[in-house]
């Protein structure tokens, strides 16, 4: 481990830091193994030109405490890979496979398909290592796009949340943030529960219309290939400026750090449900509050994906996945917000301590050498 590295140690890890390099193909990658005192770690491989070691040990940590939180026998890990997920589909499988080879082993790590993989990846992965999650349903897996597990996850949480402030699914004014796989389902299942869609977001642009968007018409657009940039069924507005849109549920689900100190102050939505881990920065989160403003943790909001794919990985069926996200996501949420209430902490100072007593519980167990 380099000396800049050891910023991010604590009292929980990391375990491990990996860095894979495969000069032929130019591959260069990272994995942070969090910690796995309950079990083995799983935690999704993103590709992104510009991921960093902080943002790997960030996801990592947020893998712990969501697999803690969630009562899986998991831990938390997350890699990285660098590079454009937009390249050539047989570059890019010849990059999957290397990054397979080179943390093969890893044991104590199962990937999962996260931003810039797919299913496709971890069928590549699981070919190479014989071990993955989140595969095609040709070989066994319960496609968590297909399903919309973590976008499930997010629309069970708010249902949760919302009786805070006496709102109702039906009629509730939703904006998202990053419309691609988490953010279009979470349009759809938000919409198939009543809820309006005003704004909606891309890397291209943004539309926005305080009496709503035609979220199936849009939905279809997006699978189609288009752009929100190019969509005109909506007003088109700036981008960024959908942080601020007038809604009850802002749902960020794009990257990391959207939400900052110097742009909170004009979110005028009553709670953040994440769709996307660490999308709120700590620091904004409590400012926030202070406004009344609910931020639902990511790790808690966004538990869907990682739950369905360790029931995947235990053997169990798409109805199985569905029902253990229902029932541990709105538990979890329950239990945070009364934990939060009671103790007067920051939801996410509660949820926190939810996943550390879990954590802690399974260390005592653990030989440290």
């Amino acid at each position: 481990m380099t000396e800049p590295a050891f910023r991010f140690c604590d009292d929980l890890g990391p375990q491990q830091i990996l860095h894979v390099y495969q000069p032929t193909l130019g591959m260069k990658a990272i994995v942070v193994v969090d910690n796995i005192s309950i079990g083995p770690a799983i935690g999704g491989t993103r590709m992104a030109p510009d991921v960093s070691l902080e943002e790997c040990f960030r996801l990592a940590r947020a893998m712990t405490l969501k697999n803690a939180a969630a009562g899986l026998p998991h831990g938390g890990a997350k890699s990285v890979i660098f590079g454009d997920p937009a390249m050539d589909p047989d570059t890019k499988e010849q990059w999957i496979r290397a990054f397979a080879r080179g943390i093969e082993g890893l044991t104590g790590y199962i990937p999962g398909p996260d931003m810039g993989t797919n299913e496709a990846a971890m069928a590549y992965i699981r070919d190479e290592i014989g071990r993955a999650a989140g595969l095609p349903k040709e070989i066994g897996g319960i496609p968590l796009d297909e399903l919309g597990a973590t976008a499930y996850g997010l629309l069970v949480s708010t249902d949760v949340a919302r009786k805070k402030f006496g709102m109702r699914l039906n009629g509730m004014r939703i904006a998202v943030q990053g419309f691609g796989a988490v953010g279009k389902n979470a349009a759809r299942f938000f919409h198939n529960a009543g809820a309006v869609l005003v704004a909606a977001s891309d890397i291209s642009g943004a539309v926005h219309d305080p009496n709503g968007i035609d979220a199936d018409a849009l939905i279809e657009f997006k699978e189609d290939g288009g752009d929100i940039g190019d969509y005109d069924g909506a007003p088109q507005v700036e981008r960024d400026s959908i942080i601020g849109v007038d809604c009850d549920v802002l749902i960020p689900a794009a990257r990391p750090d959207v939400i900052r100190a110097d742009n909170e102050a004009t979110v005028k939505a009553k709670m953040i449900v994440p769709g996307a881990n660490i999308g709120v920065t700590d620091e904004a989160e409590v400012m926030l509050a202070k406004r009344g403003v609910l931020c639902v943790p990511d790790f808690i909001a966004n538990a869907g994906g990682v739950i369905c794919a360790a029931v995947e990985y235990a053997g169990g069926t798409k109805s199985m996945a569905t029902t253990a996200i229902d029932e541990k996501i709105r538990a979890n949420t329950d239990e945070m917000l009364i934990r939060a209430d009671r103790d007067n902490l920051l939801p996410r100072e509660a949820a926190t301590i939810m996943a550390r007593e879990r954590v802690d519980a399974a260390m005592t167990y653990t030989r440290f050498d």
